[in-house]
């Protein structure tokens, strides 16, 4: 079964997730999610713990803990699209990622732990939407209340991704 997930139109999403959604080029987007595992893992698998244990500023988060962050998102909007997909429009609570980071003691793990997390997350993101019905993608559903949809929360899955490792090559390594 093939689902095609077009580009969301700006009102299937909140103005907050259009960094996201622009990052996401053209193409399969299963095929973009499946390979950016490998992208992500060429990018940090290199990482010494020492490093990864570092911010690149005072206040901001370690490595460790934007991995976690990415873990974490993915299950979030992952878990949205699936409740969506089914037809339940929510609402559903918002996501504070800023409140998460401490109690998840992300810098007591190791950053090949983070990894093999954040590929587990990404690769049951992609059996659920690559197992979805043809009419799924255009469902929307409420969360933060706001308005989104299937298709909208798969994109912003790829550009979260995408938009973090931006920043990890340019202030991290």
């Amino acid at each position: 079964m093939t689902t095609r997930f077009d580009r969301p139109g700006d009102d299937e999403y909140a103005p907050f997730y259009a960094t996201y959604v622009s990052k996401v080029p053209a193409g399969d987007l299963i095929a973009l999610l499946t390979n950016q595992i490998s992208e992500v893992m060429t990018l940090l698998r290199p990482v010494s713990e020492q490093r990864a244990n570092g911010a690149y500023a005072p206040g901001k988060w370690t490595l460790k803990e934007v991995v976690g962050h990415i873990a974490d998102t993915e299950r979030v909007m992952s878990y949205r699209a699936m409740v969506f997909a089914r037809a339940d429009q929510g609402p559903l609570p918002k996501f504070d990622e800023n409140a998460w980071i401490v109690p998840a003691h992300f810098n007591d793990r190791t950053l090949g732990s983070l990894i093999d997390e954040w590929v587990a997350a990404r690769s049951s993101s992609i059996a659920l939407l690559a197992g979805l019905p043809a009419d799924a993608p255009a469902r929307r559903g409420i969360a933060s209340s706001k308005e989104v949809s299937v298709r909208a929360l798969a994109h912003i899955i790829y550009g979260h991704v995408a938009h973090h490792a931006g920043i990890i090559r340019e202030r991290y390594l």
